[in-house]
């Protein structure tokens, strides 16, 4: 079994460049690390999560440096219902399904975004998302965004307001998994 590296991953699967490799394991992981997009690109999809839209300049562009940008192919699950979930996922291209057991609740596309949750709190996912073909997308993973909370207080305050702005929607009857 591939140890768990803590960086931004897809289901386990360690950065090209982590040392924690197991010997004899082929490095050249099922998804995999794509050229890095222009900075400005990424402060782009950033900025347009709910999330992040309070956070200023210098916080935007540490949780820049920390997210990284995947390709996955058809069928790859990339959140299972009832595991605990560590990556927050922004989908820059293609198409991702979500499952609540095996029943489609909603497809997500480009802009789309889920599993914040598992930025805040190691819960179990709600849904199952499996990528309906190649999908692209910025990943963020739990650790590195306390880390960024930590060095930023702001983002922590930020990230709980717009927390409780979901939850009031949620409230009112929309769901989690819609994006404003």
């Amino acid at each position: 079994m591939v140890p768990r590296v803590w960086c931004a991953r897809v289901r386990g699967i360690p950065r090209e460049d982590s040392t924690e490799w197991p010997e004899g394991l082929d490095r050249r992981p099922p998804s995999r690390r794509l050229a890095t997009m222009p900075r400005d690109e990424k402060l782009d999809h950033l900025k347009r999560v709910p999330l992040f839209e309070k956070m200023g300049t210098a916080e935007l562009e540490r949780l820049s440096q920390l997210t990284d940008e995947v390709e996955v192919g058809l069928d790859r699950v990339l959140a299972e219902q009832g595991t605990i979930g560590h990556e927050f996922f922004i989908v820059l291209d293609g198409h991702v399904m979500v499952l609540r057991g095996n029943t489609p609740v909603r497809t997500l596309g480009p802009g789309d975004f889920f599993g914040e949750i598992a930025l805040v709190e190691s819960v179990p996912r709600t849904a199952t998302v499996r990528a309906e073909g190649i999908v692209r997308l910025l990943v963020i993973g739990h650790r590195e965004f306390h880390a960024l909370m930590d060095e930023f207080p702001s983002v922590r305050i930020a990230v709980m307001d717009a927390l409780a702005e979901r939850l009031r929607r949620t409230e009112d009857g929309s769901s989690l998994l819609k994006p404003r």
